[in-house]
């Protein structure tokens, strides 16, 4: 080469050279290098920015768990008083949320001395007229609301704690509740009901509870598909009687559950028996098995006798489920009750006073639409009061108007003709919320914008001038938590932004009161550090109903890759996941730390879309369900970003029913994979007031009961593989749902399927570092699937290890 040639090219070359350096440097000086913090967009549908990647670990720790305060509001000698716990004065003190300077310290310290060492406080309930706290301690869990404790009462003046039963400190306590008047506690230790006045004398209200007779509270079926919670004791309003469920349960079978790792009876075994697992028995009544005798009892304190009132077509003992119970003030009572079916609904009014009772009203909805009825609790009494134009007691209630769940005022309360105080294709949710007596406002949560989101609104008593409390043009899920008086309320926005709270007051009030309560600023931090993946609602049409879908997708999503799709599945009737709430869960690990589609369909037979699409799977639960599910894949597996050989379901409880349920019907021609977890296998094991509500009795539906059972091996085979994991000490689902289903696939030869137990775990599978097993186990297992693993199990044979790539023996080094 030419010498000038040479020159001019090392003059080019360092002039790129000098560019780029130059280049460089502007371009650290600036930082511009560094990933940019961006706030969380909900709405954003393309990925805005580079950033950290969620992790498994992150979600499982509660790192993307919104923070919420709740609030206990208390009356007082104004509105807007409320229970706040390590306040800057005391342990538990009152505030008042308009004014901060008010506060009232009802206990100092979160201990209390007792024979030189001190007690914690876990869990307090204020007197009515805030003089006195009812404190429990040494808690110990029963199951999933119950509880038993040791009880005291603190006097707010003196700070003086004492046992709430005299002489006798230990006694475990399974419920205990103030009278209105402050002036007694009913209490239930060893099944039985007790009052303790405050006082110190104590009433022995019953006397034969034990192990197959309950008083005041629940046994398992009750408290797990009834009450949501662990009372079955309710005062009246001025404390001089007691309403209370006697449950006889002796003709309920037991189910064994073993425990191999632990005694949770806390019993040391005798000598020579510490190596047999501790074996427990609850009563559980299977669908078609007897369930508990309930019946509503009444104790009068000032003769301190029991009465029964009986009614006029009650409902026979063994076809009788008592759902919900009101005080309709001092001396009468509403009882809802419906048939073991739950598809014949009565109220009972019941006058303690002349101890009589009548059926109020009454609906069969197998001539309406042939659905059922809900347990539902929150009947509001609205007491009569002429001067704001309410001549009579009454009550406000949820109706079904035109095949949708709607709110109604009945006054006088034998009424059955109500006022509507909504009406509409949509539904009121859980309401009415609150009542302002004050100003004849109810106040409720509903569907009105739309199926996915709640927000709050307020109608007057006659129906009229129904008006929006949150801002109904913008996107939003709400609840909401008033003050005793409705003036005030704690409103709680829980996405589809980051979820925050705050106090507001009612426009009733004529002020426009806002306070910020939560903001999760530590949250929003977070987000703007990490790559989400982007939310994306759509409906499908299946049959002539829309169905709401949610797609998750990766960040930085490219429509022309093509992405393997897991189906997150629940399903049961009634209940939701399409929603906007915030959600970085599970779901959105799989589709921002894994980088797959994740897609949720709400099929028929779930709720808040009207009757019509819920009541249609009643008596053959998992058929339409799952056909909504495979349909709703093969629209997905049309699209031109998805891979269709690469489809998997996962669900857990009856979301691992629906999963199996879902690759039975499906047989492998849509969905390759499936992981199931603590699933439901045959409706005939699981409980009988859950089950019965959607399926009938078995005796009544053989047919649908044989369909709804996972039975059909052969086509369970044509999957590529499926997973299944249970808690082996399930009280809820029973191990022996996947324990048979082993048993059929073994009896057929079927082999394409991995199993996992967790030993001691319940439904929720916690013990011993189990949940996050359980996590662990999906989110590997179906990164194996998607990555083709086990298609290559197929023919398997022996290797030959000098041809192998890695050595055996070198795979353990």
């Amino acid at each position: 080469m030419a010498k000038k040639a040479r020159r001019a090219l090392y003059i080019i070359g360092g002039l790129f050279i000098g560019a780029w350096l130059l280049a460089l440097g502007i371009y650290l000086s600036t930082e511009t290098y560094k990933t940019k913090d961006v706030p969380h967009d909900a709405s954003a549908t393309v990925t805005p920015k580079a950033g950290l990647r969620i992790s498994l670990d992150q979600v499982l720790d509660g790192v993307w768990r919104p923070r919420t305060k709740p609030v206990v509001w208390v009356d007082g000698e104004k509105d807007g008083l409320m229970l706040v716990t390590g306040g800057p004065n005391g342990y538990v003190e009152v505030q008042d949320v308009n004014d901060d300077s008010y506060s009232k310290v009802l206990m100092k310290r979160g201990d209390f001395p007792v024979h030189g060492g001190p007690v914690r406080v876990s869990k307090y309930w204020p007197s009515a007229d805030l003089k006195r706290l009812l404190l429990a301690t040494d808690v110990e869990s029963h199951w999933r609301h119950s509880f038993t404790a040791r009880y005291w009462i603190l006097d707010v003046d003196t700070q003086k704690v004492v046992p709430l039963i005299l002489g006798d400190e230990n006694r475990r306590v399974m419920l205990a509740v103030w009278s209105p008047k402050s002036d007694a506690v009913a209490f239930v230790a060893d099944n039985n009901v007790y009052v303790r006045d405050i006082k110190g004398e104590l009433y022995q209200v019953t006397q034969d509870g034990g192990a197959d007779l309950f008083y005041g509270v629940p046994d398992w079926v009750y408290e797990e598909e009834v009450f949501s919670g662990n009372t079955a004791l309710w005062w009246n309003p001025d404390g001089t009687s007691l309403a209370f469920l006697r449950t006889d349960e002796k003709d309920v079978p037991d189910y064994p559950l073993q425990y191999y790792a632990s005694r949770p009876s806390g019993e040391r075994p005798k000598d020579g028996l510490e190596n047999y697992p501790e074996l427990d028995f609850i009563k559980y009544p299977k669908a078609g098995a007897p369930n508990p005798i309930v019946h509503l009892q009444f104790w009068d304190k000032k003769k301190n006798e029991i009465f029964s009132v009986d009614t006029e077509k009650d409902f026979p003992d063994d076809d009788r489920l008592i759902t919900e119970v009101l005080w309709a003030g001092s001396n009468k009572v509403l009882i809802r009750e419906t048939n073991r079916e739950s598809d014949i609904e009565r109220m009972l009014m019941v006058d303690v006073k002349d101890r009589t009772g009548k059926v109020i009203r009454e609906i069969d909805v197998n001539g309406l639409d042939g659905g059922w009825f809900e347990v539902s609790q929150k009947t509001a009494f609205i007491p009569a009061d002429p001067a704001k134009g309410r001549a009579e007691d009454g009550y406000v209630d949820e109706i079904i108007v035109d095949g949708y769940s709607h709110l109604a005022y009945f006054t006088p309360l034998e009424n059955d003709k109500p006022t509507l105080l909504t009406q509409g294709e949509w539904e009121v949710v859980e309401a009415p919320t609150a009542v302002d007596l004050e100003n004849n406002l109810v106040y409720f949560a509903s569907t009105e914008k739309s199926s996915i989101e709640r927000h709050i609104y307020s109608v007057k008593l006659d129906g009229t001038d129904r008006q929006p409390i949150t801002d109904v043009k913008r996107d939003g899920y709400y609840d909401i938590s008033f003050s005793k008086r409705g003036g005030y309320a704690l409103l709680s926005y829980r996405g589809p932004a980051i979820p925050y709270q705050e106090m507001i007051s009612m426009p009733v009030l004529g002020q426009n009161f806002t306070k910020q309560w939560s903001t999760n600023e530590g949250l929003h931090e977070i987000a703007k550090k990490h790559e989400l993946p982007t939310f994306h609602y759509s409906t499908v049409n299946i049959d002539g109903f829309d169905l709401n879908v949610l797609e998750r997708r990766p960040p930085h999503f490219n429509p022309k890759k093509k992405y393997p799709v897991l189906f997150y599945v629940y399903g049961g009737p009634g209940s939701q996941l399409v929603h906007k709430k915030f959600a970085i869960d599970f779901q959105a690990y799989v589709a921002g730390g894994l980088d797959y589609v994740v897609v949720t369909v709400d099929g028929r037979g779930t709720g808040f879309t009207g009757r019509k699409s819920r009541t249609i799977v009643r008596g053959n639960l998992g058929f339409w369900e799952s056909h909504d599910q495979i349909e709703t894949a093969k629209i997905w597996g049309k699209k031109s970003y998805v891979d269709e050989k690469r489809m998997a379901i996962w669900g857990w409880s009856y979301g691992g029913f629906m999963t199996l349920k879902t690759l039975e019907q499906d047989a492998g021609q849509t969905f390759k994979y499936g992981m199931a977890v603590a699933p439901v296998t045959d409706w005939r094991f699981y409980d009988s007031i859950y089950t019965e509500r959607y399926m009938h009795t078995p005796q009544h539906n053989y047919a649908g009961y044989q369909n709804s059972t996972i039975s059909d091996v052969g086509a369970l085979s044509q999957n590529v593989r499926f997973l299944v994991m249970h808690g082996t000490a399930d009280d809820n689902v029973h191990v022996q749902n996947t324990l048979t289903l082993i048993d059929k696939l073994d009896l057929g030869n079927v082999e394409n399927y991995d199993v996992h137990f967790y030993p001691d775990s319940d439904h929720s599978i916690y013990f011993h570092n189990a949940n996050r097993m359980v996590y662990d186990r999906l989110g590997q297992w179906i990164t194996r699937a998607f990555n083709g693993e086990f298609l290559r199990l197929d023919g398997l044979k022996p290797i030959d290890p000098e041809k192998a790539l890695i050595h055996p023996d070198k795979r353990l080094e």
